[in-house]
């Protein structure tokens, strides 16, 4: 339902990353600053890995904000409520702030220096007019004779160093413009810069070099980003400082707790923004945005915190839910994982690692912390990084490895999506999307079922391409994945437990966003070796697959679908590529 919008409710700080205005603004806030004296515990220089557009920036604002002594003045009117008000460290409002953020950086390959040094510029100037009355005279005229970034900032840590201050130096997205390269130009136009006498690789020389002179005013530093490869670059392994990324007692620091979910509903609850109840909400999102854990160690997950607040936001200015439950700014571009997966237009084994994560919803891999550009094709590094993007998250521990699962609905669609662009990319595949996503109307709406099939098979046998990549039961379910999500009619499992067996796919609608739709589904799916392949082979398959879906309709969940909507319980028989029976029992 609708709701009038509710002038009186606080906004939320969705997109949001100055802590001052959120604070000044009376936005609603999550309070996280009970991790400041842990992160000052844990080291001086620190470095964290977390996905995209799941707080990073927000936190580095809240951290400038406490340490800065330029707004000491403001401490009480920001900080007012808040943990670290009532608890606060000796080191608060102590330091002068350098607040680099390498995302405003142009990657353009002609520009990128000169943008790089444009944007030091910028923070060395912020630098000069805040601390005027801090630093001294000499200082104004000894750095206006560097010419370079690197060696003002190496005389910022020298003259701090000298006259007693401290100097927290904060890096947001450090490897934004680096991996943009990295994905649009090639190893070599990336390793120029982050290598031998490249610029970027000179810049982290000179942050090493203030963090291992004891006379050096660089007393913290904190760097975020998303991979943990152009780190290893640059600096040859991250020998800066700490790594905190797989710490258990950070787990939560990024990203919103499951108490801290509920109490935003409660009280959009409260203040009418949102009608259903709590409990309501709270599912549909711990679906799509929940089940990140960042450490093999830590006991809780953890939400996409700018997904969640894209859904309650949604409420606040319409009065509804949004239209697509994915916001388009979490979406780990697919450019930024096609070099890894496809050389020269050929699909690698890499792709074969999706294609396995999605047959089987998880994958068992080492974590790998730190590992050069040349060795990112390598499987387990490559499994890494989906890991450190957010494509994965730890499910359990394993002796030697971890159990790596797809987090939630969203990923799922992100992933099945990279299977599908794969095929197109390389020619094995293609579909007229909209006349498929008509079909599969129809199969929600009407219970047409059967032209969605016949059309994929259709399309299979014509484009020859993919049959080599149809081989077995578990990859034809895959692929009817992989295309049975292009529209978000429903939620779609597979191999789930169901009265004692596992159901190949259950099409559950999605009825919080397609309240029409008439049909649920759940479907068997047998698979025949093409040299083995008879009518008596056949007519066994169709036996046991009604077998089966006798067993799994008698599942509290399937008899929950059945109770809103008219379940078909369907039987695809494939011998190799080719669907040679199908029927609704």
């Amino acid at each position: 339902m609708k709701l009038p919008i509710n002038s009186k409710a606080k906004r939320l700080p969705y997109g949001m990353a100055d802590f001052v205005s959120i604070r000044r603004e009376n936005f609603y806030y999550v309070d996280k600053t009970k991790y400041i004296p842990l992160l000052e515990k844990a080291g001086k220089y620190i470095f964290l890995i977390r996905p995209r557009r799941f707080g990073k920036s927000l936190w580095l604002t809240t951290l400038a904000c406490y340490y800065d002594i330029f707004l000491e003045d403001k401490y009480e009117t920001v900080f007012k409520d808040t943990y670290i008000y009532d608890n606060p460290t000796e080191e608060k409002s102590s330091y002068l702030l350098l607040n680099f953020n390498f995302s405003v950086v142009n990657p353009a390959l002609l520009k990128v220096e000169r943008s790089f040094e444009e944007h030091c510029e910028n923070v060395f100037f912020m630098f000069k007019e805040k601390y005027r009355k801090i630093l001294g005279d000499s200082f104004y005229r000894e750095i206006e004779k560097r010419s370079t970034s690197y060696s003002k900032l190496d005389f910022i840590f020298k003259y701090t160093g000298l006259e007693g201050l401290k100097v927290l130096v904060e890096i947001d997205e450090y490897d934004n413009f680096a991996n943009t390269i990295l994905t649009t130009e090639g190893q070599e136009r990336y390793r120029a810069f982050t290598h031998g006498e490249g610029f970027f690789r000179h810049f982290f020389n000179v942050l090493k070099g203030g963090a291992s002179d004891s006379s050096s005013g660089l007393a913290r530093l904190y760097i975020t980003g998303v991979s943990p490869v152009t780190m290893d670059d640059v600096t040859s392994g991250f020998n800066i400082g700490k790594n905190i990324t797989l710490s258990p007692e950070f787990n939560e620091m990024i990203g919103f707790s499951m108490e801290e979910v509920l109490e935003m509903l409660e009280y959009y609850k409260e203040v009418h923004v949102i009608e259903e109840e709590i409990e309501y909400h709270y599912d549909i999102m711990s679906k799509w945005y929940d089940n990140y854990r960042f450490s093999r160690k830590a006991k809780n997950q953890v939400f996409n915190s700018d997904m969640v607040l894209y859904y309650i936001d949604s409420f606040i200015l319409s009065g509804c839910m949004p239209d697509n439950l994915i916001d388009q700014n979490v979406k780990t571009d697919y450019s930024k994982l096609r070099h890894l997966i496809m050389l020269d237009r050929e699909l690698n084994g890499n792709f074969g690692k999706l294609k396995e994560i999605i047959e089987d919803n998880e994958i068992s891999s080492t974590i790998n912390i730190s590992f050069p550009v040349e060795e990112i094709l390598y499987p387990e590094n490559f499994i890494s990084l989906l890991y450190f993007l957010g494509l994965l998250t730890i499910d359990d521990e394993r002796e030697e490895s971890v159990l790596l699962k797809i987090p939630n609905e969203t990923i799922k669609r992100l992933f099945y999506g990279y299977l599908r662009r794969g095929y197109e990319d390389t020619g094995k595949f293609r579909i007229d999307v909209y006349e498929f996503n008509k079909l599969m109307r129809k199969m929600a709406m009407e219970g047409e079922w059967e032209e969605v099939f016949e059309f994929l098979a259709k399309e299979i046998k014509i484009q020859t391409g993919i049959r080599d990549y149809l081989s077995g039961e578990k990859v034809i379910v895959g692929f009817l994945l992989a295309y049975l999500n292009i529209t978000g009619y429903y939620l779609i499992q597979s191999e789930v437990e169901s009265n004692k067996g596992y159901a190949d796919l259950i099409l559950e609608p999605f009825r919080a966003r397609y309240g029409g739709i008439g049909y649920g589904y759940l479907i068997e799916v047998k698979y025949i070796n093409r040299g083995e392949y008879s009518e008596e082979k056949k007519k066994e398959k169709e036996v046991e697959a009604r077998k089966q879906l006798d067993m799994y309709g008698k599942d509290p969940r399937i008899e929950r679908i059945s109770e809103n909507h008219k379940l078909r319980r369907l039987i695809l028989v494939f011998s190799g590529w080719e669907l040679v029976y199908m029927e609704e029992v």
